[in-house]
């Protein structure tokens, strides 16, 4: 929201500069975003008058004029304006002015005719221009008069960005609330009187919504449509970033940014029999001011007449209603309208308005009759007119309730970890417009003003107490609390997950949860992507069924810049939506993905660089198992984006919990990714919680032997190792394979596999004989098992 600081200093005007100001709106909660001058630096410019105009003998486009300044002698200034005429009021840059641009102003001759200054355009001292030719002033403008003061130039533009909870700072009045409370001033008001009605004219109103618990409405006929926007009025507009239009529609949006309320203005002639205000009819149509078509659905709350509708309620009025330069009887509405009727309505037609953004946040429900009086003695003042009674609607039972809320000296303390004063307490909440009750000692009843929204329970008011003390005042100390130690469970833990990840070389990816449908389909054509009904982008579009959707376009966009080795993981919910009938049965999965593109290790001299294949990657997966004590076997993966042999599946007691392998060749190729490898694991599979079983290791020593099997091919590995383990007993203290031959020598269909068997005792040198019978009985085993020889050496 954009502000005029001049505008706000009327309403109060702490003691304190441009930079002052801005430093306490942001420590309140508004956060300033930008000071800028209305504008740039220039002197030198005084109101003028044009006495004479006569032409240029030597330039058809030039004029010579004279214009009075308020000096002993006018000045002679040669002019091209086209809108140049006698009683004219411009700006005059006399000899010696610097304009912004460091643009300096020096007597001299226009084709052989002396030029004394220069009359100027709006664009000349940092305005707008509106016409093609010199800035016209009014009448009454003072001549002689510097510019900055009277176009009231030295002012700066505040821009604030204002938090969604803080609807009642969508003013000058809110924020010269919080400035006043901050500095303990008193606000000074404007003198807003009621307008007497002076005919019986008034239109019936008639409240079939509950989004609309107070509505007024008001007839002001013989309105002056040649009026003027006063010079004040119109600046205070520009410096808020609104546009003048009309008398009627600035001084609605002067009202708007003054107090806070939105107002609409119809053209009475316009409107026929009761004004509606209900929801609207299925496929209603409506034109709006902007010229777009809409069509409306009961879900939207509207005002109507007996034949039409008139406006989309609270958001934009319609184009069939519309005030103009002919307009002279009109119908003013200020409501009350509830923020949950309003809110999403505007941006379901790519609307964002200012009336909808108040409305959305919450509008004082208290305001619509002052705004109402206040529209009404400018309009009267300004423009004329002959009033008619307001009209009122109101569901009192259906407005905001207010109600008290206890606060105590001890949550203050406790909440804040410091103490504050009880009558700082009182004071405070007090100057926010608070009624606040003693109920006991260190105790109070609270009721919430009106335009506070955010003020429901105690927590909110002691907030508010911290913020009016100053955030600078909050004590740094360690709180403290009293622990009791639970008994004691290892958990492998994000942080130490992520760790391991880092170790491994893997950079973290995060990214959206939503994915481009068509990658969805290039992974797993046998997946249907949910789509978003209102995506980000049209690659954000689809609910990912998979972490890689989201990696691979991380991957492309590294390798399109050069980058050749690519590893990134990511921590982030996957959507299982197969068999899910509607949204409640989606399935939200916690999923680890690795990705890696490149040689295995980054290139170096002392090392050659090496292509990363299968098992690096299964390697690099079974350390964060490790990590995780995680015990899991190895299947073949059939997983339709994954290479048939290269790829597997991760089981934990014969369930999936993930899978590792290379992408599919073909979906390398369509995707110019070159060789891929991937993994994903279901998160609560590694994050799991595990007790630690400490062994003392033994001081004695152990002893190898080596077995060479030939063992049928379609046999696994890790089948033999676990038979191995569970026959050689406790004495075997590890087994690994250390040795893969096929070839010469081996028949087909066989292979033959080499294990180390480590054999240790707890608390005693091992003897031979005890070696040599664990040793036979697992031959034994594997030979009647898996009919496996000893392959001779």
């Amino acid at each position: 929201m954009k502000i005029s600081e001049n505008w706000l200093r009327t309403w109060v005007n702490p003691a304190i500069d441009s930079d002052t100001l801005s430093n306490q709106l942001t420590m309140l909660g508004l956060e300033v975003d930008e000071i800028t001058p209305a504008a740039k630096p220039f002197t030198g410019v005084v109101v003028g008058e044009i006495l004479t105009v006569e032409q240029h003998p030597d330039a058809d486009r030039l004029r010579v004029t004279t214009v009075n300044i308020g000096t002993t002698e006018p000045l002679q200034i040669v002019c091209g304006a086209p809108n140049v005429y006698v009683g004219m009021k411009a700006p005059v840059a006399t000899v010696g002015a610097v304009l912004p641009g460091d643009f300096k102003i020096k007597k001299g001759q226009l084709r052989g005719v002396e030029s004394q200054g220069m009359l100027c355009g709006a664009s000349e001292i940092d305005l707008i221009d509106k016409i093609d030719g010199l800035l016209e002033l009014p009448l009454d403008a003072p001549i002689g008069m510097d510019i900055r003061d009277y176009l009231n130039l030295d002012d700066n533009v505040i821009d604030i960005s204002i938090t969604p909870n803080r609807g009642d700072c969508f003013s000058i009045r809110g924020i010269a609330r919080e400035i006043a409370v901050i500095n303990q001033l008193p606000l000074n008001l404007p003198t807003i009187t009621a307008v007497a009605a002076s005919i019986a004219d008034e239109k019936k109103v008639a409240v079939s919504t509950e989004g609309c618990p107070r509505y007024l409405g008001r007839v002001i006929k013989n309105i002056n449509t040649k009026a003027v926007t006063p010079l004040w009025m119109e600046q205070a507009l520009a410096r808020s970033g609104i546009r003048q239009h009309s008398i009627l529609v600035d001084i609605t949006n002067y009202v708007l940014i003054e107090l806070g309320q939105p107002l609409h203005a119809f053209d009475a002639a316009k409107v026929q029999g009761t004004i509606q205000v209900r929801q609207a009819h299925a496929a209603e149509k409506l034109v709006l001011l902007n010229e777009q078509e809409v069509e409306l659905n009961p879900e939207i709350m509207v005002i109507a007449d007996d034949e039409k509708v008139l406006a989309l309620a609270g958001i934009m009025g319609g184009l069939s209603s519309a005030v103009s330069e002919s307009t002279t009887e009109i119908f003013l509405e200020s409501a009350f309208f509830a923020p949950l009727a309003i809110a999403g309505r505007a941006r379901r037609y790519g609307l964002h308005t200012d009336a909808s953004q108040r409305y959305e946040r919450g509008v004082d429900f208290e305001l619509p009759l002052l705004a109402m009086n206040r529209a009404s003695q400018l309009i009267s003042e300004l423009a004329g007119g002959d009033f008619g009674p307001i009209t009122v609607v109101e569901d009192v039972a259906r407005l905001p309730q207010r109600d008290a809320i206890t606060l105590k000296q001890a949550q203050v303390d406790q909440l804040l970890g410091y103490a504050i004063a009880g009558e700082f307490i009182a004071d405070a909440l007090q100057r926010l417009g608070c009624i606040v009750t003693v109920t006991a000692t260190s105790e109070w009843h609270v009721v919430p003003p009106s335009h506070r929204y955010d003020m429901a329970i105690y927590q909110d008011l002691i907030e508010e107490v911290a913020r009016i003390d100053g955030y600078d005042n909050i004590q740094i100390s360690l709180p403290m609390m009293d622990v009791m130690l639970a008994k004691h469970q290892d958990q492998f833990e994000l942080p130490q997950l992520r760790q391991t990840l880092v170790t491994l070389g893997y950079q973290e990816a995060i990214s959206f949860s939503f994915a481009d449908a068509k990658l969805e389909k290039q992974l797993n054509p046998a997946v249907h992507p949910l789509m978003l009904a209102n995506p980000i982008s049209s690659e954000l579009a689809a609910m990912r069924s998979t972490l890689l959707s989201s990696l691979i376009p991380c991957v492309q966009y590294n390798l399109n810049r050069q980058q050749n080795r690519v590893r990134f993981f990511e921590l982030g919910l996957r959507f299982d939506y197969q068999d899910a009938q509607n949204i409640h049965d989606l399935k939200q999965i916690p999923t680890l993905a690795l990705i890696a593109v490149g040689a295995k290790t980054a290139e170096s001299w002392h090392a050659k660089t090496q292509a990363m294949d299968f098992f690096d990657l299964k390697g690099e997966v079974e350390e964060i198992l490790a990590a995780a004590r995680v015990q899991v076997e190895y299947v073949r993966s059939e997983r339709a984006w994954l290479h048939p042999g290269q790829s597997a599946e991760i089981l934990v007691e014969g369930q999936s919990i993930g899978y590792l392998g290379r992408l599919h060749p073909s979906l390398e190729n369509e995707l110019d990714l070159g060789i891929t490898w991937v993994a994903e694991l279901d998160q609560q599979a590694v994050l799991q919680t595990y007790v630690s079983n400490f062994t003392q290791l033994s001081r004695f020593p152990s002893i190898r032997r080596d077995i060479a099997l030939l063992i049928s091919d379609k046999i696994k590995v890790s089948e033999i190792q676990q038979l191995i383990e569970q026959t050689g007993g406790a004495l075997l203290d590890s087994t690994w394979l250390f040795d893969v031959y096929t070839g010469q020598g081996v028949e087909q269909g066989k292979r033959s596999l080499a294990f180390a068997l480590l054999w240790q005792h707890p608390s005693r040198t091992l003897e031979d004989a005890e070696i040599k019978s664990g040793m036979d009985q697992i031959i034994e085993v594997l030979q009647n098992t898996y009919q496996a020889t000893l392959r001779a050496s």
